[in-house]
């Protein structure tokens, strides 16, 4: 057996397993991924972030991982995270990293050493207007991975598990499949969301990727998420959102070691 040093890391309760693969040396196994986010028999998490060597003009590359052990596309909260996790790798508070949509930069906004916790904006890709599509009851848009927002009226009463998972796989709608994320306007310019996410196939805490889309398609730029609130960022022109930051909570909560299964 093979034992590897990991970091738990959650963005407002999106929860990751984090890897510093910046010597190269680790590959691991789809069913290997899988076993370590188990949360009866393995660490337990969303999704696992592997930090890779530099490409480009990028400080390291990141890889996602979802809970199902796949690779996956942009996740917002994950690239929150692993900012935090290079600054503690003494990378710096500013930061530029390659991601499956692109670089993105990255901010350490604040951190506080004794509770390990802080604050992380990260910079998200533009988004064409073009790309933004009316499906049933709501719309469609891409913002580093697939999103479909439906407004409710009372957010606390949707059942998140079973209506998530039918849009889901609606691959009549969907080909790829889709992250779902339910909306609910609040007072004071804010919106309240809950998410069904791809990959994880269950309801999870927050949704970086998530959380912009549903701040873009309502223009309301405070988010509350079952984990803790956001700040949108963006510019809007007719034809596109542009300079998106997504702001939010990131901690550190423990460290371990995993030993693999040769």
């Amino acid at each position: 057996m093979e034992k590897m040093e990991f970091y738990k890391f959650d963005g407002a309760g999106n929860d990751f397993v984090l890897l510093d693969n910046r010597a190269g040396r680790l590959a691991l196994e789809e069913s290997e991924v899988a076993r370590i986010c188990h949360r009866r028999y393995g660490v337990g998490a969303d999704g696992l972030l592997m930090l890779n060597p530099p490409q480009g003009e990028a400080d390291f590359e990141m890889v996602y991982y979802n809970s199902d052990g796949r690779v996956g596309t942009m996740c917002g909260n994950g690239g929150r995270c692993i900012a935090a996790f290079a600054m503690l790798l003494g990378m710096g508070r500013r930061l530029r990293f390659a991601a499956s949509d692109g670089v993105h930069r990255a901010e350490i906004v604040d951190w506080d050493s004794a509770s390990r916790k802080g604050v992380v904006r990260l910079g998200m890709k533009d988004v064409d207007k073009d790309g933004v599509r009316q499906v049933l009851d709501g719309r469609w848009v891409d913002t580093g991975s697939p999103h479909y927002v439906q407004m409710v009226e009372r957010l606390d009463s949707v059942d998140v598990e079973r209506e998530g998972r039918r849009l889901r796989n609606r691959v009549d709608l969907f080909p790829g499949g889709t992250n779902v994320d339910f909306v609910e306007k609040r007072g004071d310019g804010r919106i309240a969301v809950r998410t069904y996410e791809r990959g994880v196939e269950a309801e999870t805490w927050a949704c970086g990727t998530g959380v912009t889309a549903c701040a873009m398609l309502t223009g309301c730029r405070r988010v509350e998420a079952r984990g803790g609130s956001f700040e949108v960022e963006y510019r809007e022109t007719e034809t596109a959102y542009s300079e998106v930051w997504l702001t939010g909570p990131v901690a550190l909560n423990f460290t371990g070691e995993w030993r693999t299964r040769n």
